[in-house]
Parts: C-alpha cells; structure tokens; sequence
C-alpha cells in the first residue's frame, strides 16, 4: 500500500510569491520572465503571456528561490489550481498569486506530482479548499497541509509519469517543428527584401500589399470564435487557446488574415499571430486593440505575419504610438503609410508556396497535438486512481505515437 502524505511533506521547499507587481523591463534590457495566473493554463507554461523583466528585477524577486528543472509553479487565485512543470531552459520567476513547489526526487517524481495536482480528485479538494471567500483562494498553508491521497510507490510514479509524458513529449516536439518552421520561412522573407529600406522614390506604401482593418461580416452565430490578447504569442504565429462567445462587440477577422496589438506593452511584447484554426467562411472577433492585416490579391497571404515581424516594421509601429503614457497606441492608418520595397513577383510567388506548405503542416501538427493533449487528459485520472492498468495505457500511448 501506499502511503497518505500532503504537499509538504513531499516537497523541499514551498515558496510564496512576492506580493507586488515586478516592473515591466525597459526595451533592450529584457532577462526573465514573470510568471503570473494567465500564464499557466492547461498544466504547461505560457512564455508568451509573461511580462519579461530586467536583471534587477529578476534577481530581487527570486531572493527566497530560484525556480529550477522540476519545479511546480502552483497558482492559488484566479484560478486556484494551475500547475506548470519547469523545464529549466528558461529564467522565470513568481507572478502575483503563485507558489513555487520543489518536490523532493526521493519522495516523489516531479512529473507526477505534476500530473496528480491536474488530476480531477486533486483539483477538486483545492476547489473545495479555495470556497469560503469573496475570491476563491489559497494561502501557504493550505497549500502546504493539501492532502494527496495514498501515493504509489516512487517506481510506479516513474512509469505513471513516462507515460502521460510521452505524450507531451510529442506535443513539445510538434511546437519545435513549427518553431523552425518559422525560422527557415523568416529567412526566406528576408531574401524577398521587402522590408529592406527602399532607396529615396523607389518605395511603395505598404497598403499597395496589404490591406488594414479589412470589412469582415458578422458572425452568423450566436457562439462565435473569440480571441483574447492573452492567448495572442508574441513569437510564433499558432494560435493554440481561443474561446467562443456571443458576438456583441470586438474586432472581426477571418481565415489567413495576421492580427497585432496595436496598444503597450502588448505591441512591443510581439503580440502577433496568423489566423487558420477556423472553419472555411466563419468569422472570429477579437481585442478591440488588435489591428488585422489582410493580403491584397496576388500577395501570398502569409506575407504580412512576416511583415508584422520583421524588425523595421515592428519599429515603425512602436515610434508612431500615441496617447497618454501606458495607453500607447498606432493605428492601421499610420502602419498603411510604411513605406516598402515591391518584391520580386517569381520570388513572391515561391514563398507564398513555400509558406503556405509549411503552415499547412503546422496546422496538421497543431490538430494531433489537440488530439494528443485530449489523450493525456483522458489517461490522467485513471493511471493516477489505479482504474487503468499500466499495460493498457502504454498500448494507447503507442497506438497515438
């Protein structure tokens, strides 16, 4: 039999977080990331929702603990109950509303400790623990005292965690693809020189390319497609979260058109993404900040997420913000009137077809990535109560693999 223990008993170190808001860092002195609620969503790490903060700050806030490989990043409020597992490759430190869990390798693995916090019955006792308040919430100590049920031995919580491991695994495997997806395709807008500087009488206005805020109908539904700013990444094009709701009000976009912040901090954070996860003809609404930048005829329609990225013209959105300090922002008007240079058509032509390759497969990738996802969270409750047997979850991971 196993043995009933709480949190801390398995666990090196619990460290609350800092009570006040890190400072966001000044351009160009960017070191960490601060890792707040709306960055932990679904048991993973959200780097791209995170405020990036300078040394200082960094240092100042991760005082009482530095977070390492293995640790837990629990959040207490808003909502209670998320867990990310660190992979060490990056430096993070506590976002308001967060504990950081360092799980003791002798008692128990850091990947099913992780895997058992998202588990319904874990979920549940701190749903059941948070009640009670204006704001459903967590202090130290129930964090601390949080019952985890009778463990299996440390060797079956290995196999437990390889298991459901093997699926993220896969799914992180499919993001890298599409990292260098993105990488290799950037190189490619580069040769096209678009963005290049255009020698005095020689530039064009970039709306001979693009057009902004393009007329989109009206969502035909009452459940529409809705993208917050928060689940916009600020390095990579795939859109992986969205919610639907009812359509009242917000920016409309649709298929193969790139949205981008247009407000700070979210502007200069690199808030942009291409549209694709909807179905053929549907409408989606989002931020009201966000400004949609759709291809003209005979322009590959990835063209203007790379535009959106390149450095020049990140540069020429930044400088022409206005407004009251902290609610900066450019408008399309101002970005139509960026001035570019005409590409090469042959060379257009074969980005666009390389392009439209590449995402075709990241979307394949991002479809099995759900499917693998639903997997995982299927196996979850049953490989941590004991319902299923080890066997037959290791013959559903490889039949998915």
């Amino acid at each position: 039999m196993g043995e009933h223990l709480t949190l801390a008993d398995v666990c090196l170190q619990i460290t609350d977080c800092e009570h006040k808001t890190a400072p966001a860092a000044p351009r160009g002195t960017e070191y960490g990331y601060s890792v707040g609620t709306p960055c932990i969503k679904n048991g993973r790490l959200l780097l791209d929702a995170a405020k990036r903060v300078d040394r200082a700050t960094y240092e100042k806030w991760t005082a009482r603990a530095v977070p390492q490989k293995d640790d837990i990043i629990l959040t207490r409020e808003a909502p209670v109950g998320e867990a990310a597992l660190l992979d060490g490759n990056s430096r993070v430190c506590l976002g308001q509303r967060t504990v950081l869990l360092r799980p003791d390798p002798l008692k128990i693995d850091p990947r099913f400790l992780h895997y058992l916090l998202l588990s319904p019955a874990l979920q549940e006792r701190m749903r059941i623990r948070a009640e009670g308040s204006t704001v459903p919430h967590l202090n130290v100590g129930d964090i601390r005292s949080l019952q985890l049920g009778e463990l299996p031995p440390l060797r079956e919580q290995h196999v437990t965690a390889a298991i459901l491991g093997a699926l993220d695994d896969k799914i992180a495997v499919n993001e890298r693809i599409a990292v260098t997806y993105e990488s290799l395709l950037r190189l490619r807008f580069e040769e096209l020189r678009v963005d290049v500087e255009p020698a005095p009488g020689e530039g064009v206005a970039v709306s001979e390319l693009i057009e902004f805020n393009p007329s989109v109908p009206a969502p035909r539904t009452t459940d529409a497609v809705y993208l917050d700013m928060s689940s916009v990444p600020t390095s990579t094009a795939r859109v992986r979260e969205w919610s639907r709701r009812e359509p009242k009000s917000g920016t409309r976009f649709a298929n193969n058109d790139t949205v981008m912040a247009r407000i700070t901090p979210c502007l200069e954070n690199g808030k942009t993404a291409f549209i694709d996860f909807m179905e053929d003809g549907e409408t989606g609404i989002g931020s009201t900040e966000f400004i949609v930048m759709r291809a003209r005829a005979g322009v590959p329609v990835h063209l203007p997420y790379f535009l959106a990225r390149s450095p020049r013209f990140r540069s020429y959105a930044i400088q022409n913000m206005v407004g009251s300090s902290g609610r900066q922002r450019v408008s399309a008007s101002q970005l139509a009137g960026f001035t570019v240079r005409l590409p090469d058509p042959t060379s257009m032509a074969a980005f666009g077809e390389a392009a439209s390759a590449a995402f075709a497969h990241m979307k394949s990738l991002d479809a099995e990535s759900k499917n693998l996802a639903q997997l995982r969270d299927t196996l979850l409750p049953k490989l941590i109560s004991g319902e299923l047997r080890v066997r037959d979850a290791e013959k559903a991971v490889e039949e998915a693999l």
